[in-house]
């Protein structure tokens, strides 16, 4: 156990047994003053209980200590929540400890049961959670239960007691002393606090029903069905455990080792990976910027690593590695099923909806100028769209065969590419579900979709037929589906997408099961082309002028207010500058920006850099690559996390952030896709010569300002946060500015 989990397990119990001291006190003064003087009475006269004030007051300021908890990064909470949480207590104790009104009042023992009740429990909770090492499945379920439950009839009391509080301090002239004046402890107490409570309180409750849902369906998550097909290797004998850490450092540390041992040494030394992943991040770019055969044999050294200590699992449990399995035929086979698109309505050339409208043509135009001019996007990625806008053949897709690995993936080009009269080769989950959903897009496009088939699409007389016997398993049958990809429309070009998005782990392994496939379709069938979209949340070499422009706004946004006190406040934790010192190499320097957000996790970053690995090799080897920075998406995996969708709404006061709608991310990336293929001078093509590899990245950014931005995008989201909820709380706010004014000028006598 660490010196930090330690502080933190002493920390916790001491908060519990503050607050189970001022429980029984009030449950004791309880016992004794109903018989005498009514309940009502008797909740008026517990904060007069001997200690019980000074205990409360301590105890309760102890939880500013949370803030620094999370500003310092010792627990995993939101900065700016973490403290408008503590704030809204600290509020009510201020009126509570003094004003005598306040004290004596039922609200006022109402509140401290209230507050009691929930804290005992919630810092027993976390300290149990330290010392079992599992806050969700290991934790005795009395307190589980207890730390998940209790919020839904103690908040409401706990609120309702903290607004009678408010209300007497702010007609105590004794309390008006304490705050300079009656009239400001009149319209902050009486006025702006409880409207703030109208806004915040609904949304504290229902933000803790959603925790609670979570956490329940994690503690009874049925354990995980047996692995099948590419899976992690087994790291414990005893268990069977096949933890995914172990594999991420030895993947990483293979690529980077391939260059540059001392490096690899440190990661597969490293504590806290979790924490620590991204440094190791930087040095493995960093590596790769020294020369074009450095950034290959990386690349190289990192897929080889994960073909050789992934497992390919059977049904009967044996196992080979991936690259075993890989390497044979297989016995089973795909029927292939096939529909014909009945619209008749075909997309009049490139059309991205945006805002509530459709740009097209010389609209289209004007707005992605803007977007350029702004630095939402790099000027290439402008150009690309621009150059579908001037050559509508590129987007005649009637002839152009599209394999989309994860078809119905929110972030892939599917509806585009249908609307435009493309041949989708549709290759995901055998769920009916999803391809009750496809076959229906498919039906009503001007475009054709082929998929693989359990049974032969002759015998399937209906939809909901076909769509029970459709899809595949990318995990597990993943020789199989290379084998009926290669085997598919011979002659035809492929342009192979991979679109499919899992959490967590199952990322890296979906990332692996796309990687077997597409590396054989681009090795050994003539003519296939590899697209991907990547995130901005990345290390990307960047273009000087999109550097010059970060520092240039770091400059600018260093002198704003807000960002000097939140600087001050998180000690330089937050607001950190964007771009990392030029790396000289050869062809250099080459100019980074970090974009990686930490809490994204190393198994997110290891599956991306899987695909910038065949990305760069494949180019090297002659095939055409599409491989973008897509913008910050509205996807509902990332509005499902309060905190992202906070985050994202309050973003765009960093200039040039603009967070965007799936379907203009979609529309855009397709534009730059179908650039790649058909301009001949795109960074895709193989025949143009980049300094390193890995600036294929470098061009066609719709990063949706990230690299252009003063600040990390992992820095700048509690400030996010904390704009976005000022922006929903600004007409509160500025009903109580114009109130204080008025007090003020009163008060000086102005009127």
């Amino acid at each position: 156990m660490t010196p930090k989990d330690m502080y933190l397990i002493v920390y916790n119990l001491c908060c519990c047994v503050g607050w189970s001291t001022i429980f029984a006190s009030a449950v004791l003064s309880l016992s004794k003053g109903i018989p005498q003087d009514g309940i009502k009475e008797a909740l008026s006269n517990i904060y007069a209980t001997e200690n019980l004030g000074d205990l409360l007051f301590y105890t309760q300021s102890a939880a500013v200590l949370e803030i620094v908890h999370a500003a310092v990064g010792m627990v995993r909470s939101p900065v700016i929540v973490t403290a408008m949480q503590v704030a809204s207590r600290i509020w009510a104790l201020l009126a509570v400890t003094y004003s005598p009104n306040a004290q004596t009042q039922w609200g006022a023992g109402v509140m401290i049961l209230s507050w009691s009740l929930v804290e005992i429990f919630r810092y027993m909770f976390y300290a149990a959670a330290l010392v079992t090492g599992d806050s969700t499945k290991k934790t005795p379920f009395p307190l589980f239960w207890l730390r998940y439950s209790l919020f839904a009839v103690l908040y409401p009391t706990g609120i309702t007691g903290e607004l009678t509080c408010f209300f007497q301090a702010a007609y105590d002239p004794v309390f008006g002393n304490f705050f300079i004046s009656s009239e400001v402890a009149f319209w902050i107490y009486a006025r702006i606090l409880p409207f703030i409570y109208v806004f915040g309180s609904p949304f504290m409750i229902m933000n803790m029903a959603g925790n609670r849902k979570s956490a329940f369906r994690k503690r009874f998550a049925k354990p995980p069905p047996p692995p099948r097909g590419i899976a992690f290797p087994i790291d414990d004998e005893a268990t069977g455990s096949r933890s995914s850490t172990p594999v991420n450092k030895e993947i990483l540390a293979a690529a980077v080792g391939a260059v540059s041992s001392t490096k690899a040494e440190k990661i597969r030394k490293a504590k806290g990976y979790r924490f620590t992943y991204v440094k190791h991040l930087i040095g493995l770019v960093e590596e790769q910027c020294q020369s074009p055969d450095a950034c290959l044999k990386i690349a190289q050294a990192g897929l080889d690593k994960a073909y050789d200590i992934f497992e390919f699992v059977s049904p009967d449990g044996s196992s080979v590695s991936v690259r075993q399995a890989m390497a044979s035929k297989t016995s089973e086979k795909f029927f292939t099923g096939f529909i014909q698109g009945q619209g008749t309505e075909k997309a009049d050339g490139m059309e991205v909806p945006y805002k509530g409208t459709t740009l097209k043509g010389q609209a289209l135009k004007d707005q992605v100028k803007k977007w350029v001019d702004y630095g939402t996007i790099e000027p290439s990625a402008g150009e690309a769209i621009i150059g579908c806008v001037d050559n509508p053949n590129w987007c005649d897709l009637s002839d152009r065969y599209f394999v989309l690995l994860g078809a119905g993936s929110a972030m892939g080009p599917l509806l585009v590419l249908l609307s435009l009269g493309a041949n989708v080769i549709a290759v995901d989950l055998d769920r009916p579900f999803i391809w009750e959903r496809l076959i229906g897009l498919a039906r009503k496009s001007t475009g054709t979709m082929t998929f693989p088939l359990k049974k032969e699409q002759s015998k399937l007389k209906t939809d909901a037929e076909l769509s029970a016997e459709a899809g595949c398993n990318l995990f597990t049958h993943t020789p199989m589906i290379r084998d009926w990809l290669m085997d598919l429309y011979k002659g035809k070009d492929f342009t192979v997408g991979s679109y499919a998005y899992l959490n967590g782990a199952l990322h890296v392994q979906v990332s692996l099961a796309m990687d077997a496939i597409t590396k054989d379709l681009s090795e050994k069938r003539p003519g296939t082309s590899l697209a991907y979209l990547c995130t901005p949340t990345d290390l990307h070499l960047v273009p000087k002028e999109a550097w010059d422009a970060s520092i240039q706004n770091f400059k600018e946004y260093n002198k704003k207010p807000l960002c000097i006190i939140m600087k001050l406040l998180s000690g330089g934790k937050l607001l950190k500058k964007n771009v990392l010192d030029p790396v000289a190499g050869e062809g250099g320097p080459f100019y980074l920006v970090n974009g990686v957000s930490v809490a994204q996790g190393p198994n997110y970053i290891l599956a991306k850099r899987m695909q910038h690995w065949r990305a760069v090799i494949a180019r090297s080897k002659g095939c055409i690559v599409s491989s973008n920075i897509a913008p910050a998406t509205l996807t509902v995996s990332v509005t499902q996390n309060r905190t992202f969708a906070w985050a994202y709404e309050g973003m765009p006061y960093f200039k040039p952030y603009e967070i965007f709608a799936p379907e203009t991310s979609n529309a855009v990336m397709s534009a730059i896709l179908f650039a790649d293929l058909n301009n001949p001078k795109s960074s895709g093509n193989p025949n143009n010569k980049l300094s390193n590899p890995n600036q294929l990245f470098s061009y066609g950014s719709f990063n949706g300002g990230n690299w252009r931005c003063a600040y990390e995008v992992d820095s700048i989201g509690e400030t996010s946060v904390l704009i976005y909820f000022s922006r929903i709380a600004a007409p509160y706010l500025a009903v109580g500015g114009a109130a204080a004014v008025a007090v003020g000028a009163k008060v000086l006598g102005y009127f």
